[in-house]
């Protein structure tokens, strides 16, 4: 193993001695977390909350909430991250870095509720309206 190595963080490079360098996290259910998303070219930083720990016997897990924000809002996804997940890494966050309000997430999800509930009964009226107009041209069992 190498004894020192060249860090480059934000632009600034470091020299850091492998020999006394010991990263040593320790989380529990409800921490706040930044997950790194190292799957795209643009690596991706979300804010993220443990959810729950996984004890399998051979692969121990951390299921993680995350908020994707893009344009059209936030989402909540669920991440399960284990020592075969080499694509995502997690950090502890402090509470200040943590911008996102349950309000907002309540009610951004309860818009969705609504706008799902909306897209139904259109979807409804549409087979209702196919049912009574085209209905009489098939035959009594093919609609159902």
């Amino acid at each position: 193993m190498e004894e020192k190595r060249m860090v480059e963080i934000n632009g600034i490079k470091m020299e850091m001695d492998m020999r006394t360098a010991v990263r040593v996290d320790e989380f529990k259910v409800g921490d706040n977390i930044k997950v790194l998303d190292k799957n795209y070219s643009n690596q991706k930083l979300y804010d993220g909350v443990i959810v729950e720990f996984l004890n399998f016997k051979d692969l121990p897990t951390i299921q993680i909430a995350y908020f994707e924000r893009d344009w059209s809002g936030s989402e909540i996804k669920f991440l399960n991250i284990n020592s075969e997940s080499d694509s995502y890494e997690i950090l502890p966050a402090s509470a200040h870095e943590f911008e996102l309000e349950k309000s907002a997430v309540v009610e951004k999800m309860k818009l969705e509720i609504e706008s799902k509930k909306e897209e139904a009964a259109r979807l409804q009226n549409k087979l209702n309206w196919f049912e009574k107009f085209y209905g009489k041209y098939f035959a009594k069992g093919e609609l159902e």
